[in-house]
């Protein structure tokens, strides 16, 4: 037999124990999470609202098939360190006029949007999550380029950005990338390496270096619309592919370029039919105590994880330290290693 029988006594002392224990560290994730969607705090939300801008969230809303989940990617990036939980950015898994896509948010209520070490070591994670799941790549850009307190953590290894860029390209795979407002210095090359590019009239600017800059460095007085706006990327450089009245103009363009472009991803789809696992998986949150010295049998896991709680173990008496086998969730036939 191939269904997983659970040795866990959910009525035992050590159970119930385990349980608020978890249940006590799953409220100080909660907590930390809500610091990622707060963004850079009520008062600089507000004043982005004031300018008739979405938030990053929203943005990612706006551009997900309604009632699409988003499977969000490293939410606690930075947490710990000096930086803002959320490494300043927003990424995840979507639906997209039906096709499963990587969408990436710079959070502009942080600092502006600039990339830290986090954000760029979260950015190429998901980069690579995308290569090798044959996912298009969404960006939502509005950055100051690399944070530039941190510019020598970030200015080399970043290059490594606009190296995927090139790569999802010559794999076939898309990369969408929609400017909501100013997307100066490094943030100028996701748009410019992007196989589409939509930007929104009167509010989105591509460009190297700002006026202020160009003063500084030359002497000559430009605006912001002269200098990178949409209109003039979009009628003389040639870079902006597609001209959007405003953000929800660009999200139903950015819709409309995935549902042309009538891309797949890689892999058998899952079977419609699946049984959820025999035992609840609740009950996941007493099988792990406090002390992690205590051992878990990782079947016990297993059992609540998989569909029907089926397993089929690979080698289970050889190599006892490790549990290996093949299940499926939700439909997917899945490899597992415990």
């Amino acid at each position: 037999m191939t269904i997983l029988k659970s040795t866990v006594d959910t009525g035992a002392e050590e159970f119930r124990a385990a349980r608020e224990v978890m249940l006590t560290r799953w409220d100080e994730i909660a907590a930390e999470h809500a610091k990622a969607l707060e963004g850079g705090g009520e008062a600089k939300l507000a004043r982005h609202r004031s300018r008739g801008k979405l938030t990053a969230r929203e943005r990612i809303d706006s551009i997900l098939d309604v009632g699409s989940p988003f499977l969000e990617v490293g939410a606690l990036a930075g947490w710990g360190s000096d930086f803002h939980v959320g490494g300043s950015v927003i990424a995840g898994i979507g639906t997209v006029s039906g096709v499963e896509c990587l969408l990436v948010a710079n959070d502009p209520t942080i600092r502006g949007g600039t990339s830290n070490p986090w954000t760029l070591r979260k950015t190429l994670h998901c980069n690579h999550i995308a290569e090798r799941n044959n996912l298009p790549v969404i960006s939502l850009v509005e950055s100051g380029g690399a944070d530039l307190q941190t510019q020598k953590e970030v200015f080399i290894p970043g290059g490594q950005l606009f190296r995927d860029l090139t790569r999802l390209s010559k794999k076939g795979i898309p990369t969408i990338a929609v400017v909501y407002g100013n997307s100066t210095a490094g943030g100028a090359y996701i748009p410019g390496m992007s196989d589409h590019t939509v930007l929104i009239d009167g509010q989105s600017k591509v460009f190297l270096a700002g006026p202020p800059l160009v003063k500084a460095a030359t002497g000559e007085i430009a605006d912001d619309e002269t200098l990178g706006g949409a209109g003039l990327h979009a009628r003389e450089s040639g870079l902006g592919d597609y001209l959007a009245a405003d953000e929800l103009d660009a999200a139903r363009i950015a819709r409309g370029i995935v549902r042309r472009i009538g891309h797949a991803k890689q892999g058998p789809a899952p079977r419609p039919d699946f049984d959820e696992p025999l035992y609840d998986p609740e009950e996941l949150l007493g099988i792990v105590g406090e002390d992690l010295k205590v051992p878990v049998d990782p079947r016990d896991v297993i059992a609540r994880v998989v569909d029907g709680s089926d397993f089929d173990e690979f080698k289970p008496l050889y190599g006892s330290s490790l549990v290996t086998g093949w299940a499926e969730i939700h439909g997917y036939p899945v490899g597992i290693l415990a």
